[in-house]
C-alpha cells in the first residue's frame, strides 16, 4: 500500500464515523482534491448526495490561524443564514474520528477552476459577485463570536517583522511596505470580510456563481479589502487588462457593487487595500518556504509556491511606480544579465534538469492520474524553475537597499533606482513564473 492509498484508507474510515453521526451511511468514491494551499479537500459520496471534507490533518497547520475550524464553520452558517451563497455544512469533525479539525459540507455542482469560467464566464457574473460581498458585508456582526477585528496599523507591523524574518531582503517587498505605512487610510465602519473572495474560490455555474468557498481568513475589517482582493493581477487568470476578476472593468464592478446596495466605492482606499493584499500574498507566498524548511509540511508544493513571490513584486511594481518622478519612469531598464554559455562534453547541470523534466513528461505523466499527476506538474515547474536560474541567473536579492527603502533614505525618486527594480521583477520573474501574463505586458512597458 502506498503513502497516499494508506492516508485515503484513513480519510475513509474517520469519515464513515463522522457521517454516521450525521445521520447518513458508509461513503463511497472518495478522492483527494488537488486545490487548496494550506487546507487539504476530499470529495465523497454517501447515499446518492456529494460532499466534500475540509480539513488540517495536524495542529502545526492551523498554528499561526486566529481562529479554528469551529469558528470558520459558524461563519460561514451564519453567511448562509444571511442570504449568501455559502456551503451547507452537515457535520464538524471530532477528535475520535482521527482526522485533524474539519468539517463536512454537502457538494455543490459547478466549474471551480478560474481558466475554464474565465475562458467563457455567464453574462451575470460580475454583478454576481457585486451581489455575494454585498450580502456578506451585511451579515450581522452579532452572529460571529470569535471571529477578528483587523487593525491595520498592527497587520502592518505583522508584515514588516515577517518580512525581516524571511531575510528583510526583497527591495520591492520593502517599497510597498514603506508606502503602505505612509497612505494609511482612516478606519471604515466594520463589516464581515470574507478575505480570500476571488476566482478559484467561487464556484460556477452556466446560471452563474453558485457558491462561495473557502472562509477561513475572514474578519471583521473594511468593505474595501474584499473589493479590492479579487482584483489582484494574479487572481485574474491571465486576464491582465480586465482588471476586475478578470471579467470587466472596475467602474463596472464598483457600479455593480453600489448597485447591490453596496457602500460607495472610495477609489484611492480601494488602490490602498489592493497593494496591501498584493503585498499580503507576496508574505505568504514566501511564508511557504518558511513552512518546508522548519519541516511543518515538507510537501514539494511549498516550495513551488514560494516563488510565486516574484509574481506579486513585479505586481506591487506595476502599481506604484506611477510615484516616481516623470524623469525615472521614462529611464530604460539595464540590460539582464548575460546567458551562461552553452558547452560541450558532458551534460552540464541544466541539461541534467532538462533530461529529467523530459523524462517526467514522457514518461511518468502519461501513467499518473488525479492528485499524483498533479505532482508530476508542479514537479517538472519546480526543475523548470532551478534550470533557468542556471541557465540566466537574476540579480541577488539586496537587504541594504531594502533597509534604505524602509526607512525612506531611498525612494522612487532615487535617480535609476525604478529602472533597476524593474529589471530585477523581470529577470527573477522570468525564471520563476516565466508564463504569468503580467510579465509580457511588465516587458513591452519597460524594455520596449
Amino acid at each position: 500500500m502506498t503513502e497516499e492509498q494508506g492516508l485515503a484508507r484513513q480519510v475513509e474510515e474517520g469519515l464513515n464515523r463522522a457521517m454516521v453521526r450525521a445521520g447518513g451511511g458508509e461513503i463511497a468514491a472518495l478522492a483527494r482534491l488537488s486545490g487548496g494551499a494550506n487546507m487539504e479537500s476530499w470529495s465523497f459520496d454517501c447515499e446518492g448526495q456529494g460532499y466534500v471534507l475540509r480539513r488540517a490533518p495536524s495542529a502545526e497547520m492551523m498554528a499561526g490561524r486566529p481562529f479554528g475550524h469551529d469558528v470558520e464553520a459558524r461563519i460561514i452558517r451564519a453567511a448562509r443564514a444571511a442570504g449568501v451563497k455559502a456551503p451547507e455544512i452537515v457535520a464538524e469533525l471530532e477528535p475520535a474520528d482521527g482526522l485533524g479539525t474539519g468539517f463536512i459540507m454537502r457538494r455543490v455542482a459547478g466549474e471551480v477552476a478560474p481558466a475554464a469560467i474565465l475562458a467563457a464566464p455567464p453574462p451575470s457574473l460580475l454583478d454576481d459577485i457585486a451581489r455575494e460581498l454585498t450580502a456578506t458585508h451585511r451579515v450581522p456582526l452579532s452572529a460571529l463570536a470569535g471571529v477578528p477585528v483587523m487593525n491595520t496599523a498592527e497587520a502592518l507591523a505583522e508584515f514588516k517583522a515577517r518580512f525581516e524574518a524571511y531575510g528583510g531582503d526583497r527591495p520591492i517587498v520593502a517599497l510597498a511596505l514603506r508606502w503602505l505605512e505612509d497612505h494609511l487610510p482612516e478606519p471604515a465602519p466594520p463589516v464581515l470580510v470574507h478575505g480570500d473572495f476571488r476566482m478559484g474560490n467561487l464556484i460556477v455555474s452556466p446560471d452563474g456563481l453558485a457558491a462561495v468557498l473557502d472562509w477561513e481568513l475572514a474578519h471583521i475589517g473594511d468593505a474595501h479589502e474584499d473589493l479590492a482582493y479579487g482584483c489582484l493581477t494574479v487572481w485574474r487568470f491571465g486576464h491582465v487588462d480586465k482588471a476586475a476578476y478578470g471579467l470587466g472593468g472596475l467602474a463596472e464592478y464598483f457600479a455593480a457593487y453600489e448597485a447591490a446596495g453596496g457602500i460607495k466605492v472610495d477609489p484611492a482606499r480601494f488602490r490602498f487595500w489592493l497593494i496591501f493584499r498584493t503585498l499580503w500574498w507576496a508574505l505568504g507566498c514566501l511564508q511557504m518556504g518558511d513552512y518546508w524548511r522548519r519541516h511543518v509540511d515538507r510537501s514539494l508544493e511549498r516550495v513551488v509556491i514560494a516563488r510565486r513571490a516574484s509574481e506579486n513584486e513585479l505586481d506591487l511594481l506595476l502599481l506604484l511606480e506611477e510615484e516616481a518622478p516623470a524623469v525615472e519612469r521614462a529611464r530604460p531598464s539595464p540590460p539582464s544579465r548575460p546567458m551562461e554559455p552553452g558547452r560541450t562534453g558532458e551534460p552540464s547541470a541544466e541539461e541534467m534538469l532538462t533530461a529529467v523534466s523530459e523524462w517526467l513528461e514522457a514518461d511518468v505523466k502519461p501513467r499518473s492520474q488525479g492528485r499524483e499527476k498533479f505532482l508530476v506538474a508542479v514537479a517538472m515547474n519546480a526543475l523548470g524553475m532551478v534550470r533557468r536560474e542556471l541557465r540566466q541567473p537574476a540579480p541577488a536579492e539586496d537587504r541594504a537597499l531594502a533597509q534604505d527603502l524602509l526607512e525612506g533614505r531611498a525612494t522612487l525618486a532615487t535617480p535609476g533606482l525604478l529602472a533597476g527594480l524593474r529589471r530585477r521583477a523581470i529577470d527573477k520573474l522570468a525564471n520563476d513564473v516565466p508564463k504569468y501574463a503580467a510579465l509580457a505586458k511588465a516587458r513591452a512597458l519597460w524594455d520596449g
